[in-house]
């Protein structure tokens, strides 16, 4: 049985520093363009009576919104839980080992877990709907409509499923898969040993593979870019969806980790700094929002900005 102590190192060192070693540059076809410096604004929290501390569990890490509660995977407790936007824990469920990544919609909830080399699908209610296996170490998970995809990072492929849970295909990616978005046709997954992120076709062929900054780990597409978060580098990067290329390099706090977009912001989770960056959408760093300790996830809900606090084992509204 891990002490706390020894659970927080763990998850230190499972989920972040391993990122460190064998970082391997890949070829690739992307331009790089010249890295922007905009002026930070002093660091500033977001309106105090809206903020929202919750404790969730232990090691929280994902989170997702399924258009009317939240949802937090526990990776040493190897659960889930479902929160209002007032931040009322509404139930916790039991899932599989480590669970890491979450997806969520309207009707299902699903959860890597990373340890037993499965997902869980729930309902939105909490009941078990299935548990079905990929690949080995499944750290990220993405719903596109009929379908679900699956990072998985230790065995450097990403599985494709039916809603069903059926097996609809297995493609090989760079060193180390750990995040997945989509620009509404293509698939993209950042390769956080490979210092690349990939674009797939629906049908799993390899479109292009783009260099990025060191440990990318985080993936947003805004509508018209992608972002890439990069963990090591500080910084995040702004893709063209068509060809790759680097259309702005901006940099942030340390350890950039989960992003999302609210609006016409992008929000970068700094895991070392324990806050929230907001960028706009040309790069600009206009506000730093500060959450709980070793932030990780995030995800914009009706009620709030809510990110994952994997060293404070809370969840913070913002």
């Amino acid at each position: 049985m891990k002490s706390n102590g020894q659970r927080k190192s763990f998850l230190v060192s499972t989920l972040f520093f391993a990122a460190a070693a064998l970082l391997m540059p890949v070829v690739a076809t992307a331009q790089t363009a010249g890295a922007t410096t905009p002026t930070k604004t002093m660091p500033a929290s977001s309106d105090p009576s809206s903020a929202v501390e919750v404790a969730a569990g232990d090691g929280p890490t994902g989170i997702a919104f399924d258009g009317v509660s939240i949802w937090v995977t526990n990776q040493f407790s190897n659960t889930v839980i479902k929160v209002s936007n007032n931040g009322v824990v509404l139930g916790r469920y039991a899932v599989g080992k480590n669970p890491t990544g979450i997806a969520a919609d309207g009707t299902s909830v699903w959860v890597a877990n990373n340890a037993d080399n499965t997902v869980t699908k729930l309902s939105t209610d909490g009941a078990l709907l299935g548990t079905f296996v990929v690949g080995d170490g499944p750290q990220a998970v993405l719903i596109t409509g009929k379908y679900i995809w699956v990072a998985n990072e230790r065995s450097d492929s990403v599985t494709k499923l039916s809603s069903a849970g059926a097996l609809l295909g297995t493609f090989k990616v760079g060193h180390r898969p750990v995040a997945l978005t989509t620009d509404g046709s293509n698939i993209w997954v950042a390769n956080n040993k490979g210092n690349s992120v990939m674009k797939l076709s629906a049908a799993g062929a390899v479109l292009g593979t783009y260099s990025v900054g060191d440990g990318p780990f985080g993936l947003v597409f805004d509508g018209t870019n992608v972002w890439v978060t990069n963990f090591f580098s500080r910084s995040v990067m702004k893709l063209n969806q068509s060809d790759g290329s680097v259309v702005a390099k901006v940099a942030v706090d340390d350890g950039a980790a989960g992003i999302a977009i609210n609006g016409d912001h992008i929000l970068v989770v700094n895991n070392g700094s324990n806050s929230v960056s907001v960028l706009g959408k040309d790069g600009s760093v206009f506000n730093t929002l500060k959450v709980g300790v070793s932030p990780y996830g995030i995800a914009v809900t009706t009620g709030g900005i809510w990110v994952t606090n994997s060293g404070s084992d809370s969840i913070s509204r913002r």
